[in-house]
């Protein structure tokens, strides 16, 4: 076993404040699927505020990929809404910079690009109800295999809000037949963590060309018998947002989510 293995499993067993402690002391930077179960796992959009109402409208109008379950105030770091001691700055275990809508570097630690000009969206994840369809006994293939989600740009249009627009970005998990109707079924009772599947089968129908080849994460194979199901992934405002252009703008790296004390199954969050 090599040592990201041995480290990712002693993760595994901690809770999600112990976690973030991991991931601010530079001890923990991997993906975060299948960690603190029980615990909502969030998708990041940080911005500029001149932006962050216009991005706010686009959330409402696409709430599947874009389901909004926390707001930050203009220039504080703490979410105190999503769990005790949550620093936006150093508990994510990967960040991604884009400037005038182009990647710059990826990074562990934003505390160097901070201003009292941000403000922190925070987005529902489909890790949440994962952990749900393995209770339920439906296995997630890419927690079986230690990898990250696939996901895949897609042809489905969003609506627009001020300078945001896109398609949405889907994830894949291969099911078989039995298992999609109650699959479906868990899934959506977690709207805040993208809800009941979008799609399934044929993935040129939504514009996926080679299941094979994602656009993010890993890939799994879907194994004879199977059926390849898609849900809406927070993902799609990592590109909207770069779409934008803005002078600024910050996110997670896929799967690298941040992860709060938030009860994955409570009803409404407090923004």
């Amino acid at each position: 076993m090599s040592n990201t293995q041995s480290n990712e499993i002693e993760v595994s067993l901690l809770s999600s404040e112990e976690i973030r402690t991991r991931i601010r002391a530079s001890q923990y930077d991997a993906h975060t699927s299948g960690l603190a179960p029980g615990k909502l796992q969030c998708n990041l959009a940080i911005l500029p505020e001149q932006y962050a109402l216009d991005f706010l409208r686009f959330c409402q109008r696409n709430p599947k990929p874009c389901p909004v379950v926390g707001v930050g105030d203009t220039g504080n770091p703490m979410l105190p809404t999503l769990g005790r001691d949550i620093d936006i700055r150093t508990d994510v275990p990967r960040y991604r910079v884009f400037r005038n809508g182009r990647f710059v570097e990826e990074v562990t630690d934003i505390s160097s690009l901070w201003t009292d000009k941000l403000v922190t969206i925070a987005l529902g994840c489909s890790f949440t109800f994962e952990n749900a369809l393995i209770r339920a006994n439906i296995p997630v293939r890419h927690i079986e295999m230690g990898r990250n989600v696939p996901m895949f740009r897609t042809n489905i249009a969003l609506s627009s809000a001020g300078p945001f627009f896109g398609n949405m970005v889907v994830t894949m998990r291969p099911l078989r037949e039995e298992q999609i109707e109650k699959a479906k079924v868990i899934s959506a009772k977690y709207p805040q963590a993208h809800g009941a599947p979008i799609g399934m089968g044929d993935p040129s129908s939504i514009g996926i060309s080679d299941l094979s080849q994602p656009d993010y994460g890993d890939p799994v194979e879907v194994k004879p018998g199977e059926v390849p199901v898609y849900w809406a992934c927070g993902v799609t405002p990592q590109n909207v947002l770069r779409a934008a252009k803005l002078p600024l703008c910050i996110t997670h790296a896929p799967g690298h989510m941040l992860i709060t004390d938030v009860p994955e199954d409570a009803e409404t969050t407090i923004y």
